[in-house]
């Protein structure tokens, strides 16, 4: 078998080509939203119901998170984000290809499971970057995925107004698979301790944790409300920007993307901030900004400008929280990063799913006032629940 290429324990080089592998991996899952209009049409379902592609997407990687993303406590990381990486370029083969919705859908749930390869990257990570210089770490790996989700939607809008929308597909499933030989190529062997239980005993200890773990549990409950409402933000924001009267192309969609990406490198210190022990402070802060942010979102038919603020406020918040919950709970458990991982992001993206279900549900019925104010509604009760939970705040 050959080797990958000798390389330094942690460099910035290895930080960025982390980033950038767990952005185009995580894009896979979020290509979707801006096509929900299309995919309607082709297949034949209404809005309201499109919503389910999300939320299937979401779901499976939430069993994804279960299931796979422990086993970097047992097995080779560097052998998983391989296998993971391949399998995900044959299954976006298939989406591609899909001739009938429920093929459609089979495809993307398969997408879905393997998209958790972005959890064992930013576990490498961890694992790889000295304990002075982790936060960062998570923060540089991290950011690659939040702006990898928010460009998915501006590559996705561009590349399906010239080839369609199965053209998003095909030639993410050839990037894929391109990264997927970078990364052999580059990629350190991964020679962390492992654990000495088994896979079922592993799964067996997730219940357990929550259990033993206040941090866990406080932190796992934030990233369902945080990530519910950046679901209910992306999942049904193409409908109103594609319809009359605003009617923008798809490509101009996706463009609101580039605010969201920036809002997110906006909160690129965040991983400096929890190795500073601010990270407690900073998410009551980053909780407040995501309820104010939806003010402005909730003007979209008034002023396109207002609802780039927005985007950009709520997708700092977003990137906050989430940078700041990942950094404590690596620091305070190094020895269950797999285990962790798994648990909290379930949390995740259980939320995602929720806000995609609920969204377009919301959006049918009250229309985009109605989402704005559910929005709001669920991150203020983040933050109220921030500021009263003890756990939420402290280690």
């Amino acid at each position: 078998m050959i080797k990958s290429a000798q390389a330094p324990t942690w460099s910035p080089s290895l930080a960025l080509l982390l980033a950038s592998a767990c952005g185009l991996a995580v894009a896979n899952i979020y290509y979707a939203q801006p096509l929900l209009g299309q995919l309607a049409e082709e297949f034949g379902v209404s809005y309201a119901a499109v919503g389910s592609v999300v939320s299937v997407i979401q779901l499976f990687y939430a069993a994804g998170l279960l299931l796979i993303v422990p086993l970097g406590d047992l097995r080779s990381r560097r052998r998983m984000i391989l296998v993971q990486l391949l399998s995900s370029s044959v299954a976006l083969t298939a989406a591609g290809l899909a001739d009938r919705y429920a093929l459609l859908l089979a495809a993307l749930a398969a997408v879905g499971s393997m998209a958790v390869v972005t959890q064992v990257l930013v576990n490498f990570a961890s694992s790889l970057a000295p304990a002075s210089r982790r936060g960062s770490a998570v923060g540089t790996v991290t950011g690659g995925v939040v702006i990898g989700i928010l460009l998915a939607r501006t590559v996705a809008g561009v590349v399906s107004e010239l080839g369609g929308w199965r053209a998003v597909y095909l030639l993410s499933a050839a990037l894929t698979a391109a990264v997927a030989l970078a990364l052999f190529r580059w990629l350190p062997e991964d020679d962390s301790a492992k654990s000495k239980i088994s896979y079922g005993q592993t799964l067996r200890s997730l219940p357990e944790l929550f259990a033993a773990r206040p941090l866990l549990r406080s932190r796992a409950v934030l990233a369902l409300l945080i990530f519910a409402d950046f679901g209910m933000l992306w999942t049904p924001l193409a409908i109103p920007l594609g319809e009359a009267p605003l009617g923008l192309s798809p490509a101009a969609i996706g463009a609101f993307g580039l605010a969201g990406a920036a809002g997110a490198l906006g909160a690129a210190r965040a991983g400096r901030w929890a190795d500073r022990g601010l990270g407690p402070r900073m998410t009551i802060v980053a909780l407040a900004v995501l309820l104010v942010a939806w003010l402005p979102i909730g003007m979209l038919h008034r002023s396109l400008a207002l609802l780039v603020v927005g985007i950009l406020l709520l997708d700092f918040a977003v990137q906050v929280v989430h940078v700041s919950s990942q950094s404590l709970l690596f620091a305070a458990f190094p020895e269950a990063r797999g285990r962790l991982t798994g648990a909290y992001m379930v949390f995740y993206s259980i939320g995602s799913a929720l806000g995609a279900f609920l969204s377009t549900r919301i959006y049918a019925a009250f229309g985009w006032q109605g989402v704005s104010l559910t929005g709001a509604g669920i991150a203020a009760i983040a933050l109220a629940y921030a500021v009263c939970s003890r756990d939420a705040r402290h280690v």
